[in-house]
């Protein structure tokens, strides 16, 4: 499939970085891929991709929403999340 990338957004977290990618095929059919890249214990780079198609958006925001709700209500409620978040951990890019 050929395609280009629209938009962007990078997460670092800690030794793991989350993109966000919005891309474009030929046809201007959009989609999304998530890829986490990580340092191995070689020092190598690891990536791992999802491909997420438009028809499966609403489902997979509605699931992932319930589990982490789940976490943070049920399973570790007394955690502090937004400690660990600060400006620098996300990066939009276009």
């Amino acid at each position: 499939m050929d395609s280009r990338e629209v938009y962007s957004v990078r997460v670092r977290a800690g030794k793991r970085t989350y993109i966000f990618d919005v891309r474009a095929t030929r046809n201007q059919d959009y989609y999304i891929t998530i890829t986490e890249t990580r340092r191995d214990f070689s020092g190598e780079n690891q990536k791992q991709k999802i491909f997420l198609y438009k028809e499966d958006f609403v489902k997979f925001q509605r699931a992932l929403n319930r589990v982490i709700s789940h976490v943070r209500t049920d399973l570790l409620p007394d955690f502090p999340y937004e400690r660990h978040v600060s400006e620098e951990d996300e990066e939009v890019q276009s």
